[in-house]
């Protein structure tokens, strides 16, 4: 089983989505890239994407054109300005051509190049992306790809996720092998993560990925609490964030006042998410507000919070993520909303129970109540926007990872429901869920809103 690192499952990108747009970002610059390898670039190339599935349908809502116009040029989705994004892709639609790679300028209609197949839906994966290069009548290159949660890519015929079978000293693949291999060694769930990063990386390298992180989490929460004005999509949807923030300010003595703190901070995140910012995948874009909101609360109302213990947080909830992702999914295509801000919910209270000193059993059993009681949460933005319910939805998934880290934390940790068998069914229920309320935009809220 490859081990998932937390380098992969913390990704920078841009909102609004990560299956939808940085995975598909991703796969078109892997498909320049190796593209570049087989021939020159020059004028007489031309390039068509074809998007199946989910990809197809809320593939306008998330910016997936934009995506791939972008990955087509060479661009990443952890290094480009949101604004330079902006201006090249008015210029791609304005000149109907492309720099492909960045240097060859190419003939390139977007309304043409890139089309939409709502009602097929490709057999690895629903968001399903085929990419084609041709010169003349002859195929330079032709690949399948599959953007299968949390900006992760498969390409069809080759190595799972794009990463190679690392050899690190802690494999695990299951909750119960984690806690097991931790209680040999006499050492929290966050420790095991680090060795086996060392065995990938120096570990400066780890702990300063992991700072930018944490890092660009809180950059993101704070443009998000003071950027006013309504999102794009057509929805209307106003940003709601530095209202709340402010009334939080305004009555921070209040009991409940944490609860507007934190809702807050998740809302900012996600509105700059849905605005086309700067993220991180945490797991997906569409849950990103849920870590960064639960780790702020850790820096605001703990009691002796730390860079330490953020980063504890952190690499404890990596640790769960991948059990998820190995053991279940991360794809709300796949699985619905339980595996975004379910898995979400479930990394964040394993990894606030660590930072506030819990043991591993009792981490286990945080991680595990967060999913429990997101358990067939669908998948269902209305008009494929990351907007609702999904910006409020990462609030509630917030304050539930706090309220079980609490109850998880004055327990001993034997609880009936083990986090394996919760991950085990969330899958299952995942599957037996219909395609109409798995980011389909058929079923459930996306449909209750009537277009006009």
């Amino acid at each position: 089983m490859p081990y998932t690192s937390v380098v992969d499952l913390f990704k920078i990108g841009l909102g609004p989505s990560s299956s939808h747009t940085v995975g598909p970002m991703r796969a078109a610059a892997l498909f320049v890239a190796e593209l570049a390898e087989r021939t020159a670039f020059a004028s007489d190339l031309r390039v068509r994407v074809d998007l199946y599935g989910s990809l197809a349908l809320t593939g306008i809502g998330h910016g997936t054109d934009r995506a791939v116009i972008l990955g087509l040029e060479g661009h990443r989705p952890d290094t480009i300005d949101p604004s330079d994004a902006d201006r090249r892709i008015a210029a791609v639609r304005g000149e109907h051509a492309l720099l492909l790679g960045g240097s060859a300028r190419i003939a390139f209609d977007p309304d043409d190049a890139i089309r939409w197949h709502r009602s097929e839906v490709l057999s690895g994966h629903s968001n399903g992306m085929r990419v084609r290069a041709v010169r003349g009548e002859h195929v330079v290159l032709e690949r399948t790809y599959y953007s299968v949660g949390g900006g992760f890519v498969e390409i069809e015929g080759a190595a799972r996720d794009l990463r190679s079978e690392r050899a690190v000293p802690h494999p695990f693949g299951s909750a119960a092998d984690l806690i097991g291999r931790a209680a040999a060694l006499g050492c929290g769930i966050d420790a095991i993560v680090l060795a086996n990063e060392d065995a990938l990386r120096p570990r400066a390298e780890t702990l300063a990925y992991a700072d930018r992180i944490l890092d660009t989490m809180s950059a993101c929460a704070e443009r998000g609490l003071v950027t006013e004005g309504v999102l794009p999509g057509g929805l209307n949807v106003r940003r709601r964030a530095p209202r709340l923030h402010r009334r939080y300010l305004e009555r921070s003595h209040e009991p409940l006042a944490m609860m507007d703190y934190v809702n807050a901070y998740a809302m900012a995140v996600n509105e700059e998410n849905a605005a086309g910012g700067r993220v991180v995948t945490a797991p997906t874009n569409g849950a990103a507000g849920v870590i960064p909101a639960v780790l702020q609360y850790y820096r605001v109302f703990a009691a002796a919070p730390s860079r330490e213990g953020e980063r504890r947080l952190l690499f404890t909830a990596s640790a769960i993520g991948a059990l998820y992702k190995a053991n279940a999914s991360i794809s709300g295509a796949e699985v619905g909303c339980q595996g975004e801000v379910g898995v979400a919910c479930s990394m964040a209270a394993g990894g606030l129970t660590a930072a506030l000193g819990g043991t591993n059993e009792q981490i286990e059993n945080a991680a595990e109540i967060g999913m429990e009681h997101s358990l067939g949460m669908t998948c269902d933005p209305i008009g494929g926007l990351v907007q609702v319910p999904c910006i409020e939805r990462n609030a509630v998934g917030a304050m539930r990872a706090i309220h079980a880290c609490r109850m998880a934390m004055e327990d001993a940790g034997d609880h009936v429901v083990s986090l394996d068998r919760v991950i085990a069914v969330m899958y299952r229920t995942g599957l037996d869920m219909q395609a109409a309320y798995k980011e389909t935009s058929l079923g459930g809220l996306a449909v209750s809103v009537v277009e006009c």
